[in-house]
Formats: structure tokens, C-alpha cells, sequence
């Protein structure tokens, strides 16, 4: 293998690294132990080699241009897989440690992942965790996440998924909402209900509503006035204020449904599920965080 970087390039790496991160030389500087002024020379012979600006400097303030946002994740993410190596190869990688970033849905996240989270760390005290809370699809290269959780397998090849669990999806509206409404025995009815809306983020499709009939799971296209995007949630405070229906996961109306907030609807077609996949990069070197949490959630999440 041909060498590339020389000793002080891989140290103006660096030195870019906790600048991006501070947003500030001499916060770098301190933190490196260094003046200012290496930074900035360090920063600067990197611009010379890639040939492009990574920082927009003011008199009071530095921000990465849309390039050195790009270098940023990229070094950041080699930079962390080198430490990694160093602590396997020395014997020290048998305690998880690091910064582990998370993408996951808003429901999924505020419902099943975070309130797991303390129980995590303190089994692994050394892991610092940033959860991005998104319905978007994240690109784990260029944002350099870990991990992400998604409600389907995904089409990439070089993403490996382990699924956490089938979750069971309910019709469900609010007492005031169904005592007013009319009738609801069949699918049918539905046509003349208010069914509240979610746009797909991919497609800005309305999600179609999944029944068993029988033997079989059907789709059904409905209909209402409320239509909501971004976050999911939002389509569960309408129905809990009596705006209509919505078909929403079970773990979400739990205690609703206990305390007669929200009530379920057509439950006799009910039994679908939609999965949810936890999401990594294919690598033959998984740092001992991502594979300790892998392992702590999908623990947690099945049993």
C-alpha cells in the first residue's frame, strides 16, 4: 500500500476536526494545546491541498462551507474508526466508549428508544449518545450516523438490518369524535368518517390504511381534512381532540386506550402490523459501541 498522508497532515486533520466541532480556533487551539495560529495554518495547508475553502471566516465567527461540512463528517468518521483501531489493537476496546449517533422516527424514538437510553448507559457509562429524531432518510456517509431505524428493510446493499419488532397498528378516535360521527361497523363506514392523514416523507403520499379480511391484509385509501407531514405524532394529538379517526401503532394509545382518552375502532379487521429494522453500515471492524447497543436494543425491544 502506497503511502498518502504524511504525519502532519493527518495531524491538520485533526486540528480541522476540533475547529468544525467548535466553531473556533482558539477553542481548538486550547483544547490541543496549541496557539490559534497552528490551527489556522493547519486549516489553511488543508485548503491548499483539496483546493477548496472549508471555513468561512468573520472577524468574530468561522462556519464550514457546504465542502468542509462534506470533509467534516468524512474526517470525523475516519478519525473515530482509527481511535478504534488503536484501543482493539492495545487491548482497551473491551469497554464501549465514544460517541454513538442515532437516526430514528419520531414515535419510534420517543416511545420505544429513549426512555431505554439510561438503562444503556448505565451498563455503558463511556458512550456518549446524539439521537436525531427524524421521519427523513438519513445518507450514513455523508452525515456520519451509526445507526438508524427505519419501518422497512432498505434497498443498499452495503446497510445490514436487524429487525426490533412487528408493530401492531390500531384505528383509534376519541370518545366526542365517535358519539358524533354515526356509525362505524364496517369498512365501508369509513367514507364517511374523518380519517386523519400522514404524508409519506419519501413521496408526500397519504399512507393507505392496512385491515385483515379473512385470511388477507388489504389496503384502503381514506379520506378527512386533516392531513399532516414531519412528524407523526401530530396525527395522534388531533385524534385525541376529536379532529377523526387514525390508524396509528398500538404502543403509541396504550395508556389513551387505558384511560378511555382514545378509543379502538373496527378492532374485528384489526392484526396488521408494520416492522420496524435497526440499520447499520456492512463492516467487518464494528466498534464495540455500535455492536454493544445493536445488541442491548434489539435484547430490550424483543423481549
Amino acid at each position: 500500500m502506497q503511502r498518502q498522508f504524511e504525519d502532519l497532515q493527518l495531524g491538520s486533520i485533526e486540528l480541522f476536526c476540533l475547529a468544525a466541532e467548535a466553531e473556533s480556533f482558539t477553542v481548538a487551539a486550547t483544547a490541543a494545546g496549541v496557539n490559534p495560529a497552528a490551527v489556522s495554518r493547519s486549516v489553511a495547508r488543508l485548503e491548499e491541498r483539496l483546493g477548496v475553502r472549508l471555513f468561512v471566516r468573520t472577524t468574530r465567527q468561522i462556519r464550514l462551507t457546504d465542502a468542509g461540512q462534506r470533509y467534516f463528517e468524512q474526517c470525523r468518521q475516519a478519525l473515530t474508526q482509527l481511535a478504534e483501531a488503536e484501543r482493539e489493537a492495545t487491548g482497551q476496546q473491551t469497554t464501549p466508549a465514544g460517541v454513538l449517533r442515532i437516526s430514528m422516527p419520531t414515535p419510534y424514538g420517543h416511545y420505544r428508544v429513549l426512555p431505554l437510553l439510561a438503562a444503556f448507559r448505565a451498563r455503558y457509562p463511556q458512550v456518549k449518545i446524539e439521537a436525531h429524531l427524524s421521519n427523513r432518510n438519513i445518507d450514513f456517509a455523508e452525515e456520519g450516523f451509526d445507526l438508524a431505524i427505519r419501518g422497512r428493510a432498505p434497498r443498499e446493499s452495503n446497510l445490514i438490518a436487524r429487525k426490533l419488532e412487528d408493530a401492531e397498528i390500531v384505528v383509534v378516535g376519541a370518545p366526542e369524535y365517535l358519539s358524533r360521527a354515526g356509525r362505524l361497523d364496517t369498512l365501508d363506514d369509513l367514507a364517511h368518517h374523518d380519517c386523519i392523514q400522514f404524508e409519506l416523507p419519501s413521496n408526500g403520499r397519504h399512507i393507505p390504511w392496512h385491515f385483515k379480511q379473512g385470511n388477507d391484509t388489504i389496503e384502503i385509501a381514506t379520506g378527512g381534512p386533516y392531513a399532516t407531514s414531519g412528524d407523526f405524532l401530530a396525527g395522534l394529538t388531533l385524534a385525541r381532540h376529536g379532529a377523526g379517526l387514525f390508524q396509528t401503532y398500538r404502543f403509541l394509545v396504550e395508556q389513551d386506550l387505558a384511560d378511555g382518552t382514545l378509543r379502538e375502532t373496527l378492532a374485528e379487521y384489526g392484526g396488521c402490523t408494520r416492522p420496524f429494522v435497526l440499520l447499520y453500515p456492512h463492516s467487518r471492524h464494528l466498534s464495540s459501541r455500535v455492536r454493544s447497543f445493536v445488541d442491548f436494543l434489539v435484547e430490550k425491544l424483543r423481549a
